[in-house]
């Protein structure tokens, strides 16, 4: 069940993200924590890692506020 697949994650005990940020132009999470991202909001930039800035950080946080969070439903 899912409290036994918690238990096994590496990020036992830590809070789920709320937003995923991924770089690089790709649109997809490659597997990347899918359990624990499972009803985080995604933000997608084309830059890749080294190129980002305090502004494009600042822009996906901007981005998330504005959402409304449904968690599945």
């Amino acid at each position: 069940d899912e409290t036994l697949i918690r238990h096994h994650l590496y990020t036992n005990g830590q809070p789920y993200p709320d937003l995923v940020f991924r770089t690089g132009g790709e649109r997809r999470l490659s597997n990347f924590m899918p359990f624990q991202a499972a009803y985080s909001e995604l933000v997608f930039t084309d830059k890749k890692w080294p190129e980002l800035t305090k502004r494009d950080f600042d822009d996906a946080l901007e981005e998330y506020s504005r959402r409304q969070r449904r968690f599945g439903k």
